[in-house]
Formats: C-alpha cells, sequence, structure tokens
C-alpha cells in the first residue's frame, strides 16, 4: 500500500474543489494512506519572496531527513499517466508538496528529491491539488489493471 504525505500551503475554500478532494480521497482510501497537511498561506503584505521564505520555512518542519520529497513544479520532470504509476509503485512512500499562489521557496525546491510537472501551464493551487489527487487515483487503476484508465 502507498504512503503518501501532501503538503500544500493554504485551505481549499471553493466548494467544489472541496468535494473533488474529499471523492478522490474516497476513492484511493483502498490503494493508498494518504495523510493532507495545510500550511497557512503567509499574508503578511510584503513581498512575495519574503513570504514564499517563510512558508517554505514551515514546509521543511514537515520533511524527515529520510523523506522522498516531490515538489510540484512547473519547470519540473513530466510523465504520462503510465510512467506515472510505474514511479508510484517505485516509490511506495513518499512527501508531495504543492505550493500556494506564489510557489515554493528554493529552499524547498533545492530538498525535493524529484520536481514533478502535470502542465507547463499554471493551475491555481486549489486545481493542482484535485489534478495530483486525480492522478495518483489514476496511478493506482493503471498499477491493478482496473477500466478507470481505459
Amino acid at each position: 500500500m502507498l504512503h503518501i504525505n501532501i503538503i500544500q500551503v493554504g485551505k481549499t475554500k471553493d466548494f467544489y474543489f472541496k468535494e473533488a478532494e474529499k471523492e478522490y480521497l474516497k476513492r484511493l482510501s483502498r490503494y493508498a494512506k494518504i495523510n493532507v497537511e495545510t500550511i497557512e498561506e503567509d499574508k503578511k503584505g510584503d513581498d512575495r519572496k519574503k513570504a514564499m521564505e517563510r512558508e517554505g520555512e514551515s514546509i521543511m518542519k514537515k520533511i524527515r531527513d529520510d523523506s522522498f520529497v516531490v515538489a510540484l513544479e512547473i519547470v519540473g520532470k513530466s510523465y504520462s499517466s503510465e510512467e506515472f504509476a510505474s514511479f508510484l509503485k517505485e516509490s511506495e512512500k513518499m512527501i508531495f508538496i504543492i505550493g500556494g499562489p506564489y510557489g515554493l521557496s528554493d529552499k524547498v525546491l533545492k530538498r525535493a528529491n524529484l520536481k514533478l510537472s502535470f502542465s507547463r501551464m499554471t493551475f491555481t493551487h486549489q486545481m493542482i491539488r484535485v489534478i495530483l489527487l486525480e492522478q495518483i487515483y489514476r496511478g493506482c487503476t493503471i498499477l491493478e489493471g482496473k477500466k478507470y484508465h481505459y
């Protein structure tokens, strides 16, 4: 069984994204143990870089030295769904990090074992949470030979 920790910046505010997250977490419960931790979004009003650094410090406190860390990053590595499924099978225990509106700090990106990109396009941090959960679910169904992917 997969063990996945998702660290995300800021709460999911929109009802339809919350519902989609709940649905995929429910579907995933048969394949993976998933823990979602939310870091408070920094809204202190000064510059973006300082806010990102403060959020990054909060994220870093949640990461153990032996953790395999996957940072969602627009310039990261891209996978097909089948390749992502194979990646999930190989890793089995990992942390996914989703930044907030300002992105992820350099410190978090340097700590990441893998920078993962779902697209070169920018998505809201609420939307990418649903996309991540859906792709993890899709990967699990691919590994199990279920119809969902096909």
